[in-house]
């Protein structure tokens, strides 16, 4: 089956409303056909060649949100940065478009947490448990703040679990194997001040409060991301976000220089590209270099959707207007550059078998054109 059959396939008969599972091949020709594949669900690997679509859809990109978080939830049974992570701190976010989002994520991230609730702190602090723990946090935060408009206890009992593994300097333990994600500490840390900040009246709280041990592990994340430097670009990127929820954590100044940081990144096409936000040596242990130089397009990397996306995203949430010209710019990168599958495609920085940074580089966009009321009236019509 070709990967425009599978996908057509998928839109036909799938539903984001099943509790489907994901099956990913451990054989290498299963890994070339599919990034996600179980049952019903098959949703094609993506490629740089797949064509552009003449305009955007905004459904085909919302089943293949949809489809993936589901899918890799049934089948991994964990939070993943790159997939359902995404969608969580996205997706609710999108609910004035596309409707809310389906309930069957916020349990599997409810249920994740109480497993991992009754494990040892020290067993917690170890290889992805701790990027899980803060992913949970901020996609409960993100619902609260969207779907349910207020501050739940579950969400309260993620956040207070994310401080409880917090380091002595003011980060999470993290792996260094997956940029951009699961890459550094640094990344780490501004999702989850991010969180912290988003939960509905959640900070103001904490730090109102007589839980001196909580309120010194908020001060401790503020203390990092105001004095550790940043390894790159990218992770500038994201502390410019965090700010704009935490907003404590620059100076106007500091501000400004990184939205002009940020604006120059800006290729000719009006797109951003994700590998010239940092050297190769520079993404997490400098693991990924060899692949990275090796690139037929290394020297000049084109524009990708999920830095794309990002970068409209960040600079709308730092106070720049959606008719500014780098703004427009960007919106119209991604109004021409949709995939007819309904993603946005990104190559990954990691392997070139199943592109999961193409997740992201679907979710960002969407977020992108809705923060620049560049969503089509129709599916806002459908989708009260």
């Amino acid at each position: 089956m070709n990967p425009k059959t599978a996908f057509t396939k998928l839109v036909r008969y799938g539903s984001p409303l099943s509790a489907l599972c994901l099956l990913l091949s451990l054989n290498r020709a299963a890994a070339d056909d599919y990034q996600y594949k179980f049952e019903q669900i098959t949703i094609p690997r993506p490629s740089a060649e797949e064509p552009r679509r003449d305009a955007v859809s905004v459904d085909l990109a919302k089943t293949y949100l949809e489809q993936g978080s589901l899918a890799w939830s049934g089948e991994r049974k964990c939070v993943s940065c790159h997939t359902n992570g995404t969608y969580m701190v996205t997706r609710p976010a999108l609910s004035a478009s596309l409707g809310q989002p389906p309930e069957d994520t916020r349990q599997f991230f409810l249920t994740t947490l109480s497993k991992l609730q009754e494990e040892k702190l020290d067993r917690l602090k170890q290889s992805t448990r701790p990027a899980q723990i803060i992913y949970i946090a901020a996609g409960l935060s993100e619902w609260d703040a969207h779907v349910a408009k207020q501050l739940s206890p579950e969400t309260e009992k993620s956040l207070e679990l994310m401080f409880s593994i917090q380091t002595e300097n003011g980060t999470w333990g993290s792996l260094d194997c997956w940029p951009p994600f699961e890459s550094d500490a640094y990344h780490e840390a501004t999702v989850a001040a991010m969180a912290a900040a988003t939960a509905p009246g959640w900070l103001q709280k904490a730090e109102a409060s007589d839980n001196a041990a909580l309120k010194a592990s908020i001060e401790k994340l503020k203390n990092y991301l105001r004095t550790e430097k940043p390894a790159h670009d990218y992770s500038r990127t994201l502390l410019l976000w965090a700010n704009s929820r935490m907003t404590d954590l620059l100076s106007a100044e500091q501000k400004q220089e990184l939205i002009d940081a940020l604006a120059k990144h800006q290729r000719a096409d009006g797109g951003w590209s994700i590998r010239t936000f940092a050297a190769p040596e520079t993404w997490g242990s400098g693991n990924r270099a060899p692949k990275l130089k090796a690139e037929p397009e290394f020297a000049d990397p084109p524009s990708d959707g999920h830095m794309t996306g990002l970068a409209v995203i960040v600079l709308r949430e730092a106070g720049i207007g959606a008719d500014d010209p780098r703004v427009q710019k960007g919106i119209a990168w991604l109004k021409a550059n949709q995939r007819e599958s309904g993603r946005w495609w990104t190559r990954s920085l990691n392997t070139d078998t199943w592109h999961f940074i193409t997740y992201s580089g679907t979710a960002y966009p969407l977020l992108a054109l809705q923060m620049c009321d560049e969503i089509p009236k129709a599916t806002v019509a459908q989708n009260p």
